[in-house]
């Protein structure tokens, strides 16, 4: 009872706050003369009682011009001591004027001050004020702590980002905490002190200094980090006995500033999840300005990204298109609350002839990002027909369509499993590469490709199939201990896919620098661990096996590739070697025409198109020839 009557009470009337301040200045109006006087009452022929209702009106305008007294005190920072230093300027501004007018005009002398006296009035107006709001503020900080004990905290990292949580915990009215320490890497800020607070090695923290400070949670305030290197830092931190939190990425705070009630209990998504994007990029507004642009599989977690990302710059019309009808009206209905103008759904199937041709002819498109694939490998190994027919033969009607009717630019959206691949899907992919490599010397629309690995949070990713499994009490299923891939987060890949098309002179295959592969089984451990559970005790890892056309490890280059930097150091050009081109396309559209449901007999003819593509732990590994199945022996 007592702590809601003094929550109720932490806000004092800004009026209260404005009559407080009016009674300082005229008490300092008082100070100023006793200082002149050398605290003296004897103020000579100066009337000082004649002169305080002239301050008291000087004071009130100056406030009031200023609004200085409407911040709250409790929360008296920078900001409100600025106040206070304007608002005494304009007071003091106000006593001069009236001051040389009365003197000028020789009227009222009575209401005249000294200059000198309005000077000193004017510094101690400014120490008085800001000094009182302060000394307000301390004292309720000191009362408070009488009603509610402080939760003694460390904050992981003394940045910028740090630094903003140091001061919003200590602003906290609803909780009350201590700061006993920051925790940075930086071997620089090391042994430091930030208002008196030191800075501690992440390495120098384990279960004694914990206990010996009654440490109850850690937050983590680190912005600028890759994912994992965050997961990293935070699976670290969960081996101690303390409540673990972190704090959102800067574009979740609200109206720009960090609320308490935002830093919550840690979740493996806020990890993954805080790769800062740069939307305005000046080269891709310039390049969208005025354009019809196509997003085919808009429904998708790339397409869907790529779409929201374009949707923040102008252009002329936008299309979304997918076959997904559910996941494709959740789309139009985001961008309908987002108040998204310009756009267009069109529900239709890339391998659809006559819808797609219909599409070219009655939209002038100028741009095209081509997201839409069947991208699982198990079910693309068990059903080659259909893999074919979509990232084929989808393919290759939108890249006729773009060619026909003169669209400037088309962006393939490929994967590292189209290097060497090993499997149905990474070899359509290839494939659908060679036919946009092809094409882009046959007309004016210039062909450009991206490849780039796992994404996280995607459909069908490891990442939400190992937090079902979690959430089931496990257990997660890996294919194998040894197996690694790389990681990124969805906003950062498709910009990257926007900056690339935009940098794109046709011809090329821009590969993306992931950074680490990751090793999918100590992911998998991590993620026990960061959901409070013990690995093997509480959920087990089970091995299952490599799937059909599984590899070890992905890569972004084949063996014959290597690649040239560009402007943005995280996308570089794939050197490859030149092909013949009347003779892959011939293969190609053979491929395409011929489409057959004979599993063995489309898979031959991609093995022809892409003489690097060889089968693993599939059934159709027996159409390698003999000198790649005795390579494969040697090298297992």
């Amino acid at each position: 009872m007592t702590k809601s009557i003094f929550n109720n009470a932490t806000y004092t009337s800004r009026w209260i706050v404005l009559m407080i301040d009016l009674s300082l200045s005229m008490q300092a109006f008082f100070l100023a003369y006793l200082i002149r006087f050398n605290f003296s009452l004897q103020f000579g022929a100066f009337d000082f009682t004649k002169q305080l209702p002239l301050v008291g009106m000087a004071s009130l305008l100056g406030f009031l011009t200023v609004g200085s007294f409407k911040g709250i005190v409790r929360h008296t920072g920078t900001k409100d001591a600025i106040n206070v230093f304007w608002a005494s300027t304009v007071v003091a501004a106000i006593l001069f004027t009236s001051a040389l007018v009365i003197r000028n005009f020789n009227v009222y002398q009575v209401y005249s001050i000294p200059l000198s006296i309005i000077s000193v009035h004017y510094l101690l107006n400014i120490v008085i004020l800001i000094a009182s709001r302060f000394i307000f503020k301390y004292l309720f900080d000191r009362i408070a702590s009488n009603y509610q004990k402080p939760k003694n905290v460390l904050i992981y990292g003394a940045g910028e980002s740090g630094l903003i949580t140091y001061t919003t915990l200590s602003n906290s009215i609803s909780n009350k905490y201590k700061i006993v320490g920051f925790l940075d890497d930086a071997p620089l800020k090391i042994g430091k002190q930030f208002n008196r607070i030191r800075i501690y090695d992440p390495k120098s923290i384990d279960s004694n200094f914990i206990q010996k400070h009654d440490i109850k949670e850690i937050i983590v305030s680190i912005q600028k980090i890759k994912p994992f290197e965050l997961f990293e830092k935070v699976d670290n931190l969960t081996n101690l006995p303390v409540t673990i939190k972190i704090v959102p990425p800067v574009q979740q705070w609200i109206d720009g500033e960090l609320n308490v009630g935002q830093i919550k209990e840690v979740k493996i998504e806020d990890l993954l999840e805080r790769t800062p994007i740069k939307i305005n990029n000046p080269v891709l507004r310039k390049e969208l300005d005025a354009k019809v642009v196509l997003v085919t599989g808009a429904a998708g977690s790339i397409g869907s990204e790529i779409a929201e990302q374009i949707s923040r710059y102008t252009y002329k019309h936008l299309i979304l298109l997918d076959q997904a009808e559910s996941a494709l009206y959740d789309l139009q209905q985001k961008f309908v609350r987002e108040e998204v103008e310009n756009f267009s759904i069109e529900l239709a199937d890339i391998r659809n002839q006559e819808r797609i041709e219909s599409l070219f002819e009655n939209k002038s498109i100028d741009l095209i990002f081509h997201a839409a694939a069947y991208k699982h490998v198990p079910l693309m190994e068990d059903n080659p027909y259909e893999a074919v027919r979509v990232n084929v033969y989808g393919s290759s009607l939108l890249m006729k369509n773009a060619i026909k009717h003169n669209v400037q630019k088309f962006i393939m959206v490929s994967t590292d499993k189209a290097v060497n691949p090993t499997n149905v899907m990474g070899a359509t992919k290839r494939v659908a590469e060679l036919y946009a490599n092809c094409l882009n010397t046959q007309g004016k629309t210039k062909f450009v490709t991206t490849r780039f690995g796992n994404v996280l949070g995607s459909n069908g990713s490891v990442i939400p199939l190992f937090k079902r499994q979690i959430e089931k009490g496990g257990p997660l299923t890996v294919t194998h201990e040894s197996i690694t891939r790389f990681f990124m987060t969805i906003p950062e890949a498709c910009q990257l896919v926007l900056e690339a098309g935009v940098m794109g002179n046709g011809g090329e295959i821009y590969v993306f620098d992931m950074g680490e592969s990751v090793k999918i089984f100590d992911l998998a451990k991590k993620m026990i661990h960061l959901s409070g559970r013990k690995y093997p005790e509480d959920i087990d890892i089970k091995i299952t096996g490599l799937r059909p056309g599984e590899k070890l490890y992905e890569e972004l280059l084949s063996n014959e590739e290597n690649t040239i930097p560009t402007y943005n150091e995280k996308i570089m050009i794939a050197k490859t070697d030149n092909i013949n081109v009347d003779h892959i396309k011939a293969k190609i559209d053979s491929l395409i025409s011929e489409l057959s449901i004979d599993h063995l007999r489309l898979v031959k003819k991609m093995k022809a198109i892409v003489p690097e593509y060889i089968s693993n732990n599939s059934e159709f590994e027996e159409l390698d020839d003999v000198q790649v199945k005795v390579k494969k022996l040697k090298i297992s």
